[in-house]
């Protein structure tokens, strides 16, 4: 079937003559295989809800080699991990041999059937990737995902500038139109075409016009983290908020008239507002102190901190199925889920920051300060900053004055 489209612009489609032609047109005879032993490359997209045995069919693979295929693969990660989207690749003869079958999934990870000496050998590996560096630039007119979108950056871009801030940036109050970015991160195509946006490298965030730049740097046996050009950590004891993207629907107040109780009275707390399910970080390194459910509060967690310190997540719909009391959690673990247990009116987190057991206001406490770069490793990490932090200079100097 041919089609074709004629567009005449500013002019009334009530005008516009039209014309309908139906011809009909001779189909070659089926092209008939005269080599048995020509192969074929296929690439079959992943359907939802499907199985491996409905792709194999798809393919018009053997019946013999679907069941041999389907006994080898029993069991197996890869099989059982079939995303819609992503593309099965196989090689096939004229009459339905399947020889070869790889998959790529997870983060560069390669699944590969080969049919060797009439028996199918499984291999999962790691799948070569061509890393580039990339950079982009935007300016927020409405929210952060939304600017990274139409700068045409992977949206997991503006995640990791969360991740990367989170400490020093209150993304649910301190966003404002007119802020911009300039991101210098990595990027990754494997051997099945996939570009995956990788970590990244550098930073610069205008917030209410000041700039706070990031750079990676990962010292010699040790895990990676992003500091200052200057070298101070940007992982501070305690993130400024527990959802990675909400909004704040009641601040920490003396006087706030509950909705249930019908009534004025403290609100010793901030309250996010967010759909049920999302989910909740712990806010700093700790051990979880209590786990359950507590009147008001409906289900809640509390985690001790180092010294004085306690934080608490009441209204959760749910807890992660790993927490257990006494357990020790990581900041940004995920604990627990938002919902509206207790005495909500609807799907929100209650989150209180204690000090010696009383609630404070997290957004005026004094945090300590965060740690530097250590001596032995900063003449390594200049040296790599200077690169990066030069990187910036360059996109400050020349997109923004394109943006605006």
């Amino acid at each position: 079937m041919v089609t074709a489209f004629g567009i005449v612009p500013d002019f009334p489609p009530q005008e516009i003559p039209g014309k309908k032609i139906i011809r009909s047109l001779q189909l070659p005879e089926k092209f008939a295989y005269s080599d048995p032993e020509m192969t074929f490359w296929h690439q079959e997209s992943i359907r939802r809800g499907d199985t491996i045995a409905a792709i194999l069919a798809r393919l018009e693979v053997s019946q013999e080699d679907k069941n041999d295929f389907l006994d080898a693969t029993r069991g197996n990660k890869a099989m059982g991990q079939l995303k819609p989207g992503e593309v099965i690749h196989a090689e096939t003869r004229p009459d339905g041999e399947l020889l070869t079958l790889r998959y790529f999934y997870g983060s560069g990870e390669q699944f590969q059937a080969e049919k060797i000496d009439g028996a199918f050998e499984l291999k999962e590996q790691s799948g070569k990737s061509n890393t580039q560096i990339q950079i982009g630039s935007g300016i927020i007119s409405t929210s952060l995902f939304a600017a990274v979108d139409k700068a045409d950056l992977p949206s997991s871009i503006a995640s990791q500038m969360i991740d990367i801030f989170s400490s020093r940036i209150d993304f649910h109050r301190d966003i404002q139109k007119g802020d911009r970015f300039t991101v210098v991160y990595e990027s990754s195509q494997d051997e099945g075409g996939k570009i995956q946006a990788g970590r990244i490298l550098a930073v610069e965030f205008f917030n209410k016009g000041k700039s706070r730049r990031a750079v990676y740097f990962q010292p010699p046996g040790e895990k990676g983290g992003y500091y200052t050009p200057e070298g101070e950590s940007l992982r501070r004891p305690f993130l400024m908020a527990p959802l990675k993207f909400s909004r704040i629907s009641s601040g920490f107040t003396a006087a706030r008239y509950h909705p249930i109780l019908k009534r004025w009275r403290a609100h010793r707390g901030v309250d996010y507002a967010a759909p049920t399910g999302v989910p909740v970080m712990a806010t700093a390194d700790g051990t979880v102190e209590y786990k359950g459910w507590q009147s008001g509060y409906g289900n809640l967690i509390v985690l001790k901190h180092n010294g004085q310190y306690s934080s608490a997540y009441g209204h959760l719909s749910g807890f992660d199925r790993k927490l257990q009391k006494g357990r020790q959690v990581r900041q940004g673990d995920i604990i627990g889920f938002v919902g509206s247990t207790g005495m909500a009116t609807g799907p929100h987190l209650h989150y209180e920051l204690r000090v010696n057991g009383v609630q404070r206001d997290p957004s005026r406490m004094v945090m300590p300060a965060a740690q530097s770069i250590s001596k032995k490793h900063y003449s390594v990490f200049r040296k790599q900053s200077k690169e990066l932090v030069s990187q910036l200079d360059l996109l400050r100097n020349s997109s923004f004055a394109a943006l605006n």
